[in-house]
């Protein structure tokens, strides 16, 4: 199937100033704002932020992630060399599913937070982020203790995500598979109207998703294919504005901003992707550590109450003292307000009202539990 590898001429190249997806045209003939985002030229909007945000939540948005990427471990010790290399716990997966986890430092900082495909225990796909892509196939090179084979093959795969209620609706007719039968957290390889291709369903949005790896130079096919079938039911592309408002309705951290090389997973609400009953791992000595004295900041989700939309950056206050900092903030959609995740104090963290520092005023805000968007609820 398609994890097979493939021909010197769907390779695209690294060396250019700024990387550009295959659908960087068609983003252009739709509109696309394009902007630089981690080294690559990307769609920031098409129609606006609201509308695609809005189409998500009710219908269906088709992202272009094709700058992700994407590393294969293959060899008789991949399923231990991935246990050790990220936090979580990977045999407590089968083949055919996926576990999203983060890959740390010695300190208990997060190389990047990744998501394992595991084909068989001898063979896996970790999806990382685009900015750190590099930085993570030296990150794996480097702690390569168990002789497995390890390639980065972002070059070969293109990869669009179809989020929203409707999305199985759409894609469905496409494909040769039931999807009915594809669990959250699972893959599977398939053909797309006869094209290779492997779907999972994991999302980023906080809605029903999937997302689709095809060969590099077989994007165009993909995506005018999808826009054509959810025509009918409102499919609309869409943008990075909007794919960072749905992440963080739906309190989903972003590498950079809730997760960093000293923000550490404890910090992040991402205990549950820390097992430390497992054997060794990368991290698992500092982080054994951090989980008995606690975390010294905590992440909280906050809601404007005065008018005003926070930022990354913004101080956040809890009386005259500096209780820490926005790590993410928005204009909500859904909500219809500003909405804010912070690194704050662990002994601020259970307060109930806050001030967020929005250009030398402060704003009133207050902690809500998170997430701040659910679907369903």
């Amino acid at each position: 199937m398609i994890a097979r590898e493939m021909g010197e001429h769907e390779v695209r190249p690294y060396k250019q100033i700024m990387k550009r997806t295959p659908l960087y045209d068609i983003h252009k003939k739709l509109g696309g704002r394009m902007v630089e985002f981690g080294g690559w030229e990307m769609p920031v909007q098409y129609k606006g932020v609201m509308e695609e945000h809005h189409a998500v939540r009710e219908r269906a948005g088709l992202f272009d992630i094709s700058h992700m990427g994407e590393i294969f471990v293959e060899g008789p010790k991949a399923h231990d060399f991935i246990n050790y290399l990220t936090t979580n716990d990977i045999y407590r997966i089968e083949n055919g599913g996926c576990q999203y986890s983060a890959c740390c430092y010695e300190n208990g900082g997060v190389v990047d937070d990744v998501i394992s495909y595991q084909f068989s225990p001898e063979k896996y796909l970790v999806v990382v982020n685009a900015s750190n892509t590099e930085k993570d196939f030296e990150w794996f090179k480097k702690n390569n203790t168990l002789g497995v084979s390890i390639r980065n093959r972002s070059a070969e795969f293109c990869q669009l995500a179809l989020q929203g209620p409707l999305s199985q609706k759409i894609l469905e007719p496409l494909v040769e598979t039931d999807l009915g039968l594809l669990k959250y957290y699972t893959f599977v390889e398939t053909f797309f109207q006869g094209k290779e291709i492997i779907i999972s369903r994991t999302g980023y949005t906080g809605e029903d998703g999937f997302e689709l790896y095809g060969k590099w130079g077989e994007a165009p096919f993909f995506w005018n294919s999808l826009l054509e079938q959810g025509a009918g039911d409102g499919i609309m592309p869409v943008g990075l504005s909007a794919r960072d408002t749905l992440r963080l309705e739906s309190a989903y951290s972003l590498y950079g901003h809730e997760i960093s090389e000293t923000i550490n997973p404890f910090e992040a609400r991402l205990n549950w992707i820390v097992k430390l009953d497992k054997s060794d791992f990368i991290g698992k000595k500092i982080l054994k550590k951090i989980k008995a004295g606690g975390p010294h900041r905590t992440l909280i989700g906050l809601e404007m109450v005065d008018a005003g939309v926070p930022r990354q950056g913004y101080k956040i206050w809890f009386g005259d003292q500096e209780a820490g900092e926005v790590t993410s903030g928005t204009f909500s959609p859904t909500l219809n307000k500003g909405i804010a995740l912070a690194l704050v104090k662990s002994e601020n963290a259970l307060e109930n009202e806050f001030e967020i520092e929005i250009r030398g005023a402060k704003r009133r805000g207050r902690s809500i539990i998170l997430p701040f968007y659910k679907r369903g609820g």
